[in-house]
Formats: structure tokens, C-alpha cells, sequence
């Protein structure tokens, strides 16, 4: 039986697909595992991006907080 370099690539490839889809399945099921996912408040998303956005130029131009 002689198996040429093509094929073995080929062999070795689709078990290297079927081990990341059964990874990827398994990580799946342990995300879904926690329960449900909640979002965050908006106010504290707001804040945040304030707080960032505006953290800069306040340094930028000698402000403190």
C-alpha cells in the first residue's frame, strides 16, 4: 500500500479539524454551562467610555482630578 505525501497531509489535516471542532464544542458547552449572560448597565458603559475618552486630554493639558 503506498500512500503518497498528499494524502497523508490530507489525513492529518482532517484530524486536525475534528480535534479543534470537538474543542471548540467543549468550550462552547462550558460558556453555556454558567447560565445567562447579563449585560452590563448602560450607565457604567457611559462612564467608562467618558472616563477614558476624556482621561487623555485632561492629561494633556495639566488638569488634575
Amino acid at each position: 500500500m503506498n500512500i503518497d505525501r498528499s494524502k497523508v497531509i490530507a489525513i492529518i489535516t482532517g484530524i486536525f479539524s475534528l480535534l479543534l471542532g470537538i474543542l471548540y464544542l467543549g468550550l462552547v458547552q462550558i460558556l453555556d454551562f454558567r447560565g445567562e449572560m447579563i449585560p452590563a448597565p448602560v450607565e457604567m458603559l457611559l462612564s467608562a467610555f467618558l472616563y477614558h475618552a476624556l482621561l487623555p486630554a485632561a492629561i494633556a493639558f495639566g488638569y488634575s482630578y
